[in-house]
């Protein structure tokens, strides 16, 4: 009993203690490889798949938190993906629900750099780990699964196996690219909505909603963006 004790005061020590903060060149070197991934564009096609992740992940979680009925969540190998839930079609409910996924990933990123700023970097794997076993259980297409359980699986390789520096190397990379890489999607559907295209998107669903202009809340999904980058790079930068 005893040996059981100390085993959970050890994992619970290893999780919710915290950790030192990297050298600065380590919170650059992640900065620098996060814009590597998001401003070209081959690149950034593979690398959307993780944002489309949070994105939709957004959606389903707000949904819950609502009291939607969550009924199933699919990814796309087009990096598109497409959240359903069940409830009244109008409301505030389906409000917040619908306004979740541009939002989410920079959220997750300023939520993520504010663990980062109190040293708690493998409680943020283990975090990231957790809501990717949840969104697996609510998967329904083969290719989402298996963007899913790949991005668990390196998330829990790496808070199980990989030494302190490995780990924080990780988990700052992991949000400077939330941070960076939640910026780009709403400038992506703001050209689609110039050129006369993304008629059903998430900003369009919203004024249908709300009888508030898309245009409004694309300025929303602008603002929550770049504001979670510079609020959330201050925390990361302030060593």
């Amino acid at each position: 009993m005893d040996s059981t004790a100390a085993s959970l005061a050890s994992l619970w020590d290893r999780v919710f203690g915290t950790q030192p903060d990297p050298d600065l060149w380590v919170v650059l070197a992640t900065l620098v490889a996060a814009l590597a991934v998001t401003l070209p564009h081959g690149v950034w096609r593979v690398a959307r798949n993780a944002i489309t992740i949070a994105h939709e992940g957004g959606h389903g979680l707000v949904a819950l938190l609502t009291g939607r009925q969550l009924t199933g969540i699919r990814l796309h190998s087009d990096t598109s993906g497409l959240t359903l839930s069940r409830g009244k079609p109008h409301g505030i409910g389906m409000i917040l629900t619908a306004a979740a996924g541009y939002t989410a990933p920079s959220l997750l990123g300023l939520g993520g750099a504010a663990l980062l700023a109190a040293g708690h970097i493998t409680l943020l794997l283990w975090v990231a780990t957790a809501l990717l076993i949840a969104m697996l259980i609510m998967i329904r297409n083969a290719y989402g699964a298996l963007t899913v359980v790949l991005t668990g699986g390196m998330f829990l390789l790496v808070s199980w196996l990989a030494g302190p520096q490995v780990q924080a190397a990780f988990a700052y990379a992991v949000v400077w690219f939330l941070l960076v890489g939640g910026v780009r999607p709403a400038f992506e559907l703001q050209a689609k909505r110039m050129r006369g295209g993304a008629g059903d998107s998430d900003a369009d669903q919203l004024s249908r909603l709300t009888h508030v202009p898309a245009g409004m809340w694309l300025f929303l999904f602008h603002a929550v963006s770049l504001c979670s980058l510079i609020g959330g790079g201050r925390w990361l930068l302030a060593m």
